[in-house]
């Protein structure tokens, strides 16, 4: 009888040490990124959030294109990504029928305005040239900016502007439209240009340093994380996102990348 109960005393023992193991074991998440910056910052994120009390063991899965991370991330293949901004998570839930929700900023890589002439938008003359990308993402982004700089105004309720929807330019600004990797080699040709981090990096330029005018890192073009609409409240995302958002994460990104991407929350 003895020995029967000190079995079953094992037993039940062993069932609490594995219990506690396992409630004790981080929770693996899949993270989709792209090449580049967004991986380079999830693998910080990946090593603040395993040491957390609590915390995450991220798998982290890089992509080369900008469609595979939302069709993964819908398709259940991963359970949250980083790569995007709220627009484009916007229109791709649109054009796709998508359920995917933002539930955190993560950096800015911001549009900046750039002049080899004058050092301040106040001081471009009546007719001043300038240059900004053709396509309607980021020629969107560059006519927000000259309204928020007062050079323009635009017709309300417009989701992507174009220079058509201008309403009000009282200096007559020349808005000359080129492909977005070409406008750097413009710029001693021109007033101003508004050019792409990526881009204006490549040609020397470091976005806080040398832009006259500069996208706020928390606006609408703000990159962010993802995850299906019916994960948002699950404990997972806010430990994902507190892992995000923490010190570390922050002073990587601004000894790393020193103003070509900017903390965005």
């Amino acid at each position: 009888m003895q020995f029967r109960a000190l079995s079953r005393f094992a037993v039940i023992l062993g069932s609490l040490f594995l219990g506690s193991a396992v409630a004790g074991a981080a929770e693996k998440i899949k993270v989709g990124v792209t090449a580049g910056p967004h991986a380079q910052i999830m693998a910080v994120v990946k090593a603040v959030a395993a040491k957390a009390p609590d915390g995450l063991d991220l798998q982290i899965i890089e992509f080369s294109d900008f469609v595979q991370p939302n069709a993964a991330l819908a398709a259940g293949d991963l359970d949250a990504n980083s790569f995007q901004h709220l627009p484009y998570l916007v229109a791709q839930n649109k054009d796709r029928k998508y359920a995917l929700v933002s539930v955190a900023n993560t950096v800015t890589f911001p549009l900046g305005i750039y002049s080899a002439r004058v050092k301040s938008l106040s001081e471009l003359k009546p007719g001043a040239k300038i240059a900004l990308p053709n396509d309607p993402t980021n020629g969107n982004r560059v006519l927000l900016l000259l309204q928020k700089q007062g050079l323009i105004k635009l017709r309300a309720g417009v989701e992507l502007a174009t220079p058509l929807d201008i309403t009000d330019n009282p200096k007559k600004l020349k808005l000359i439209e080129l492909d977005a990797a070409q406008i750097p080699r413009v710029l001693k040709d021109v007033d101003a240009a508004a050019i792409n981090t990526d881009f204006a990096v490549q040609a020397g330029l470091t976005p806080v340093r040398d832009a006259i005018a500069i996208e706020d890192p928390k606006g609408p073009y703000a990159n962010l994380i993802a995850v299906r609409a019916s994960d948002q409240n699950k404990p997972w995302v806010a430990k994902l996102v507190k892992a995000y958002h923490s010190p570390e994460v922050r002073q990587y990104i601004e000894r790393q990348f020193k103003g070509e991407a900017l903390v965005a929350w």
